[in-house]
């Protein structure tokens, strides 16, 4: 085989960004996210394919700079509010998940043969999920701001956390020991500490005002982004932790900042960019000596996480009385492995904890993974309504011990869902003097909302069993804010089950499912999406007539003042 092109070759760079756009093309009408289409474009023209790219020092420094700029970018969008926001599920399923994943993927490997080293690395690279990928499918689904979305999120922030916390530990004792371990403890404890304070201070004492300064240029505030990223990866790099955990802990220290939307808002494009480079390096190192068996393993290893993690999710959220639905949908957002399981075995070649094999193995992984769990996400709702009848074993809604109906005062409207429509209706209601007896699912939700003087209770719309706990008898009209039509059609069946006379109203996420509901004998069926946009044309068109009315005033008096 003739020798690869040098990687600094214009027309080779040229090459790999046509090759890159093409496979990024094909990604997106596969509707796959393109860090698939990036890795096996790594994979097609690395040494395992077209010989294009072998391990430089270009192209790793590219990669470098794009994992800083990663990690810099999650550390700027690191919310602990969210995390408090979703009580203690966030804590227990991130936690609990990755517990059952690190132990039984370990198991799992041990078995497959791997040795004690090879086995902890597999199991931890299985445990971490794709933040990026699942806040993009959530957000195109509409449904990050949907329980199941806000919970996922949380404990994607939680993992976060837990994988750079790894990154510290792998990096601060990867390296030769000085033959103390009490005196390398402590060494790494103090620079830790030097690290933190460090950056602490930077955020109490000078970013404030030099972000002020810095700011009132866009270029000038991208620029300095990027120099302060990869600067305290660079620092942190030379006290001996990864350059990835120093540049973490810079997003962190500019994430209560004013600047940080804006800022990030701008990255996100140049770390996509440089990403491509981190799977290039990545591809170039790939071997599939064995490429049999380690495909055998993969799927394996595949099947675990595509059927485990969102069964531990699932149970863990069921212990906690959240319904099987919302378990399930936030269950499957973890059933990938992510672009840092990809850093991490990155980072244990770099140490020579592990071989060129079993990153093949884990990449291998991720591509399977990533591309499985991309289409459950997508179609998660087709998959619960034909499986979900499997999965009542796991419900817990329904030994929760309810309030008898005759204890709780009288009402006129009884309100599903307080998400920002609901929670709408239920002010409005409320204000012009109804007696609204709200119901919701997320406990976030029924706690702020008693602290503000609102009638409010646990329980969820497809618990038909919990309408025994409610006043029907008095409530003049029960309405759903929750647009999912198999939950209002469950809603509407416990109803006539209990012969509820009075008005029922529903809510649409889109016309089709406005006519299924209007067709099962629902009267009003609420479309939150048109009549939003039905108000908006109208105030459009009254402002545009009243410009067009004073146009013509200000015509017909100009002519006047003429004829005078």
């Amino acid at each position: 085989m003739d020798a690869p092109m040098q990687v600094h070759d214009f027309p080779l760079i040229a090459g790999i960004l046509a090759v890159a756009a093409g496979a990024a093309l094909l990604a997106v009408w596969l509707k796959q996210p393109l860090i698939v289409a990036f890795i096996g474009v790594g994979i097609l023209v690395g040494p395992v394919g077209l010989g294009w790219v072998t391990t430089d020092g270009t192209i790793e420094l590219l990669a470098h700079l794009g994992i800083a700029i990663l990690l810099f970018l999650v550390g700027l969008r690191l919310d602990i509010h969210l995390i408090r926001s979703t009580g203690p599920v966030a804590l227990a399923t991130g936690l609990g998940q990755v517990a059952f994943t690190s132990i039984i993927g370990f198991g799992i490997a041990r078995l497959l043969g791997m040795d004690v080293v090879t086995a902890l690395y597999v199991a931890v690279a299985l445990t971490f999920s794709s933040t990026i990928i699942i806040v993009k499918l959530l957000s195109d689904k509409r449904e990050i701001d949907h329980l199941h979305g806000r919970i996922a999120v949380g404990f994607l922030i939680v993992q976060d956390i837990v994988v750079v916390a790894v990154m510290i530990v792998l990096t601060a004792f990867g390296q030769e020991s000085s033959g103390s371990m009490r005196a390398d403890i402590f060494t790494v404890f103090a620079k830790g500490v030097a690290l933190v304070v460090g950056v602490v201070l930077l955020m109490k004492l000078v970013l404030p005002r030099l972000l002020h300064t810095v700011a009132r240029s866009q270029e000038l505030l991208v620029l300095f982004g990027v120099a302060y990223a990869v600067s305290v990866a660079a620092v942190s790099d030379w006290l001996g932790f990864s350059s990835e955990v120093g540049a973490f802990l810079a997003g962190m220290s500019l994430a209560s900042t004013p600047y940080r939307d804006a800022l990030g808002a701008r990255l996100v494009s140049l770390r996509d960019f440089l990403l491509l480079f981190f799977f290039l390096a990545l591809g170039a190192q790939l071997e599939f000596t064995d490429a049999g068996e380690q495909i055998s393993e993969a799927i394996v290893l595949s099947v675990f996480v595509l059927v485990g993690n969102p069964l531990i999710v699932l149970v863990i959220m069921a212990l906690m009385r959240y319904p099987v639905r919302v378990g399930f949908l936030a269950g499957l957002t973890v059933a990938q492995i992510s672009e840092f399981s990809l850093i991490l075995a990155a980072l244990g070649l770099s140490l020579g904890h592990i071989t060129n094999a079993t990153v093949s193995l884990i990449t291998v992984v991720g591509l399977i993974t990533i591309g499985g769990s991309t289409y459950l996400i997508l179609y998660s709702h087709q998959i619960f309504q034909r499986i979900g009848p499997w999965l009542e074993r796991f419900d817990r809604t329904q030994g929760r011990a309810h309030r008898p109906a005759q204890d709780r005062p009288p009402c006129d409207v009884i309100l599903y869902g307080l998400g920002r429509f609901g929670g709408r209706i239920a002010d409005r209601l409320t204000t012009d003097g109804w007696r609204v007896l709200a119901v919701d699912c997320d406990p976030y939700r029924v706690k702020h909302r008693h602290r503000h003087g609102m009638q409010v209770v646990f329980g969820c719309a497809e618990d038909v069993h919990f309408l025994e706990a409610l006043p029907l008898e008095s409530a003049r009209a029960v309405i759903s804010t929750v647009p999912v039509a198999d939950v209002n059609r469950a809603l509407l069946h416990g109803l006539r089950h209990h012969a509820y006379a009075g008005r029922i109203v529903v809510t649409a996420h889109n016309e089709r499912d406005a006519v299924d509901l209007a067709g099962a004998g629902i009267e009003v069926v609420l479309e939150p999406f048109r009549i939003a946009a039905d108000a908006t044309v109208e105030l459009l068109e009254e402002l545009v007539a009243n410009e067009r009315r004073a146009d013509d005033g200000s015509a017909d008096g100009g002519a006047e003042r003429e004829a005078e």
